[in-house]
């Protein structure tokens, strides 16, 4: 046998021993994880929160202390620290994975702890014997192999009518009133063994599909955050991707060729029934009660498998998905540039400080300097003052007409008027408004009036005046208010 023979097996073997499951296995404190980790998840409860993980850890390792294991004298040993230490600790090696499921941290088993687990059950059950059944199982799965890739027609035509002449002789046989032919308890007991060594791998093919989807995800989005092409074609290739996302993987596109088999829920009714058939037979009182526990939950766990698989599957979706379309490459850059020279200052910093040294922290941001805005918003005065109004007739322009009719009162005009009307007198506030001509008789000038004569004083009665208004459109409009009696200045000042 050559060096490097035994060179490249030993590789083989020292990169086998890496294998988080092996090194479960083959540790310090193995028998200790194994006996927490199959007492705090059961089939039945694949997933533990991740504060009652802790307080099960610690009761098991309370417990073993409590008894001697992992004294000087003892044997086996233990590990120090609190359940919490050990937890995250498994967690890092890869036996445990944390998620957030219903806003609640759990913890599950990893396919290399499921795989671990069940070796080391495997190993402390009953012993692994040569039977009929796992002979059988063998060959039938060659000869499945045989005829799915032999090419030739004709050869599986002779098959499948050897198959068929085989049925109708047991079916006339059994017609003619023959008993079935009787199978001992112990072959059957063999046949149950062979089925819960095959049921004892599928947790661990289960979890190995549900991780693969889930480190794809990881490295679809890790790509996508990495990613310099046009935002288009990203989200075609990853949108495909993550409706895919079930054959991106060997161990995926696996899973859908036994999904096929297994996921009609009448073949999982099937199989409840076929297993509590063999439930009921006599030949069962050979097993242990584990044993039989463990025959009886083969299609819950079937099926818990299956949930687990597709649960991963479209969360794989939605996060690929949900990251596609919130993908921005020049934020994600600008962010990444931004990290990056926040690191960079912080190595530049490192090495001119001293240890202990205080960091002057920054309490405010700058100010930008821009002239034509007001630095205090509690200032409401304009910067300057807007542009006197032009004033004359010959500055207007009217289309049609003349638009100033429809405006506020003529105080000009009325108070002209006034001056002419009362002469410096005392006079009733309605005559004096009959008195205006038809162009300064509108509602408006009414009120123009009022001022007028509340501002140079007036005095109110209790009768009541009744105006008539004309607006510009030529329509009248009549006003009822308290009698004024008032006086004007005009004259006097002039």
């Amino acid at each position: 046998m050559s060096n490097t023979h035994v060179e490249a097996a030993f590789q083989r073997s020292a990169a086998a021993f890496k294998n988080p499951m092996l090194d479960l296995l083959h540790g310090r404190f193995a028998p200790f994880v194994v006996t927490a980790l199959s007492m705090v998840f059961t089939p039945d409860r694949p997933k533990v929160a991740v504060a009652d993980a802790h307080v099960e850890v610690g009761e098991v390792l309370e417990q073993l202390r409590g008894a001697g294991y992992g004294d000087d004298d003892s044997p086996w040993h233990l590990p120090a620290g609190t359940a919490r230490e050990l937890c995250r600790q498994w967690v890092k090696v890869g036996w445990l994975l944390p998620q957030i499921d219903d806003d609640v941290e759990v913890y599950r088993l990893s396919a290399h702890a499921v795989g671990a687990l069940e070796i080391a059950g495997r190993v402390g059950g009953a012993r692994t014997r040569v039977t009929t059944s796992r002979v059988r199982t063998l060959l039938d799965a060659v000869e499945h192999l045989a005829e799915t890739t032999d090419p030739d027609p004709s050869a599986r035509i002779d098959r499948l009518r050897a198959e068929r002449d085989q049925l109708d002789h047991e079916i006339a046989r059994l017609a003619a009133g023959e008993r079935p032919e009787q199978v001992g308890d112990e072959q059957l007991l063999e046949e149950a063994e062979n089925v819960l060594h095959l049921a004892r791998e599928l947790p661990a093919d289960f979890a190995r599909v549900a991780e693969s989807i889930k480190a794809m995800q990881r490295d679809v989005v890790t790509d996508l955050r990495q990613d310099i092409r046009p935002t288009g074609e990203v989200l075609r290739e990853y949108l495909q991707r993550g409706q895919q996302v079930m054959e991106s993987t060997p161990e995926g596109r696996a899973f859908s060729g036994a999904l096929r088999l297994i996921g009609d829920p009448e073949r999982i009714d099937d199989l409840t029934h076929q297993l509590g058939v063999v439930l009921h037979h006599r030949f069962v009182r050979l097993l242990d009660p584990e044993q039989r526990a463990e025959l009886a939950a083969i299609s819950r766990r079937v099926e818990q498998g299956v949930q687990e698989v597709l649960v991963a599957q479209r969360r794989a979706s939605h996060v690929i998905t949900t990251q596609v379309r919130t993908h921005d490459p020049i934020r994600d850059r600008q962010v990444d540039d931004l990290l990056r020279d926040v690191m960079s200052g912080f190595h530049r910093w490192m090495q001119s400080s001293q240890r202990g040294e205080t960091v002057e922290p920054l309490r405010s941001l700058p100010i930008a300097d821009v002239g034509h805005l007001r630095q205090s918003l509690g200032d409401i005065r304009p910067s300057s003052t807007p542009d006197a109004l032009a004033d004359g007739d010959a500055d207007a322009d009217f289309v049609d007409a003349d638009t100033r009719n429809w405006g506020g009162p003529h105080y000009g005009a009325l108070e002209d008027h006034l001056a002419a009307f009362a002469d410096g007198e005392s006079f009733d506030l309605a005559a004096a408004f009959e008195a205006v001509p038809d162009d300064a008789r509108r509602p408006v000038d009414l009120l123009g009036l009022l001022e007028i004569a509340h501002r140079n004083g007036m005095t109110e009665a209790e009768t009541i005046s009744v105006v008539e208004a004309l607006r510009p459109d030529g329509t009248s409009r009549r006003f009822a208010f308290g009698s004024v009696t008032a006086r004007t200045t005009r004259g006097e000042d002039q």
